[in-house]
């Protein structure tokens, strides 16, 4: 069974969401199945440190999800434009993945969750792909076959998977937005399943 993990960080639970909707595309793959994952806040005391499982939602993740991965969905709220403090700080934790070159050649995806509709949704995708790129992973869009990248009204760009959530944080995932977030998942499992198949 091919495994496609999806990383995400969520605060108010939108990209949860998200995650969500990849995970349901993937698994529309057969073959193909989703390991969701999370990754802790940040302390802002030294030397605090998370229980090793949160207490509730899907489990934290560790380098070795990463490294028995065929694929990888990222995603993160948008801070500043950039990604979320929790994510950078455990991808800044897999320089043995890289030394190993544990994830070259995989394919990846990523998603992200703004509270405004310019603010910063696809120079935060861009952003998580960077540590992508220097891993070698192969990196995966949506293409404009996806009629709900013209017809959106919120989220959705070719770069990956998005979603408006409001000032407030409140909007649920919008018809389109789930559509465009489970073709994502859709797309990222049959490149990594005929990836694995082709070598």
């Amino acid at each position: 069974m091919i495994e496609i993990l999806i990383l995400y960080y969520s605060r108010h639970g939108n990209v949860a969401a998200m995650a969500e909707q990849v995970a349901r595309g993937v698994e529309e793959i057969e073959g193909v199945q989703a390991r969701l994952r999370t990754v802790p806040p940040i302390s802002t005391v030294c030397e605090a440190t998370e229980d090793a499982i949160p207490q509730s939602g899907y489990p934290y993740a560790s380098l070795e999800d990463l490294k028995e991965c065929t694929g990888l969905a990222l995603g993160s709220p948008t801070r500043f434009g950039n990604m979320a403090a929790p994510l950078k700080y455990f991808l800044d934790t897999t320089i043995s993945l890289w030394l190993s070159g544990s994830l070259v050649g995989k394919p990846a995806a990523v998603f992200t969750s703004t509270a405004s509709l310019h603010g910063g949704q696809e120079s935060t995708l861009l952003s998580m792909m960077t540590p992508l790129f220097h891993h070698g992973m192969v990196l995966v869009g949506i293409p404009y076959t996806e009629s709900g990248l013209i017809t959106t009204q919120a989220g959705g760009t070719p770069y990956g998977a998005s979603h408006l959530s409001g000032v407030n944080n409140d909007l649920p995932l919008t018809h389109t937005e789930a559509i465009l977030c489970r073709a994502l998942g859709k797309r990222l499992a049959k490149i990594a399943y005929s990836l694995a198949n082709t070598q």
